[in-house]
């Protein structure tokens, strides 16, 4: 078995013609989603819905314990992933929103997908590396070197042909070819296309210390934060003491973590931004920051409000795209089935 040592996919950063085109994306559910989330990924995702794209949208329930010893509340951040994808402009109506609990025949992808990787490819990946460096368990379970064949389960499973994902997720979609590939030699059958990564295009948002934003860090602020909460984190955030307000993500990271942020609401640059604020300082700078989220999120808030209120309609959303997803998966694990020969194709 040919082994792989780098990301080969070809990769995108942004399509001509996404209208058509099959598109695999969603997050673990493991707590609120904040504004790097937001500029990250979710725009993007509703942009491809709007330009025609076909959009699945997992609910990664089962990639929660991956590296965690239990699923904490996981029904409640599962529905509020919900309630912020619709919030921010995800049409249910056409996207797939399904949770992988929900999806056995995507689940059970993962026997056959496991026979074409070795356990030193895996063992060779840089995310699973990474992620096992930062794992809160004490000892590494084997779902967390199975994860990114999981991925390719996700990915595979709607025979997804892209799939919008961050720099450091490109070696967990070259397993996805690379299963996708062996499948179709080893089986004779041309069922799996070879997916495409999509880069974003967005800047990463640093959080309110300067550094990586994160849910787990608390330097982000969550799409459901309140205008008085995000005036309190935004009041927090780490700054200097010199007055003029300068973008210089080297040397004043906290002061250009801010700007970038309040330039991204107001759609400027953190140049332009810096350039009005001028020796106002960090006072001034924190005050128009918080004026710039705070306005850009409020149609989001009101409408995440909505959603929050009817919790029925949120799980039935989820209903929904599983009937959805079933029906796609089913029909791709009776030709993977009837390809490989198995009983259960009889």
């Amino acid at each position: 078995m040919s082994t792989t040592t780098a990301p080969t996919a070809p990769a995108l950063t942004d399509p001509d013609h996404p209208a058509g085109r099959r598109v695999l994306t969603g997050d673990r559910p493991t707590g609120p989603l904040h504004l790097g989330h937001y500029f990250g990924t979710l725009r993007n995702r509703v942009r491809l819905q709007r330009q025609g794209a076909e959009l699945f949208v997992v609910v990664a329930d089962y990639q929660v314990i991956t590296d965690r010893d239990i699923a904490d509340r996981l029904a409640e951040h599962s529905e509020n992933l919900v309630i912020d994808y619709l919030a921010t402009g995800l049409d249910p109506a056409s996207a797939t929103i399904f949770a992988h609990s929900a999806v056995p025949a995507l689940n059970q992808l993962l026997l056959p997908f496991l026979s074409l990787v070795s356990v030193a490819e895996l063992g060779r990946n840089p995310t699973v590396k990474d992620e096992i460096a930062h794992s809160r368990q004490s000892t590494v379970s084997g779902l967390m070197f199975t994860y990114p064949v999981h991925q390719a389960a996700d990915i595979l499973f709607c025979k997804a042909d892209l799939v919008p994902v961050g720099q450091d997720q490109l070696p967990h979609l070259e397993v996805a070819r690379t299963v996708a590939r062996r499948f179709n030699e080893r089986y004779g059958a041309g069922i799996f296309p070879r997916p495409q990564a999509l880069l974003s295009d967005a800047p990463l948002l640093p959080g309110t210390d300067g550094g990586k934003m994160s849910k787990s860090r608390g330097n982000a602020i969550p799409l459901a934060a309140g205008e008085d909460e995000t005036a309190r984190l935004v009041r927090a955030a780490k700054t200097d003491a010199e007055r003029r307000i300068t973008h210089d993500p080297a040397g004043r990271p906290g002061v250009a973590a801010l700007l970038q942020l309040g330039a991204l609401c107001q759609d400027r640059t953190p140049e332009q931004l810096a350039g009005e604020i001028g020796d106002g300082g960090a006072a001034a700078l924190k005050r128009t920051v918080t004026e710039a989220v705070n306005e850009h999120l409020r149609p989001i808030r009101s409408r995440r409000a909505e959603l929050a209120a009817d919790r029925g309609h949120i799980r039935q959303v989820l209903r929904d795209g599983a009937e959805r997803a079933n029906a796609v998966a089913d029909a791709t694990l009776a030709e993977v089935r009837a390809a490989m020969g198995a009983v259960g194709s009889v």
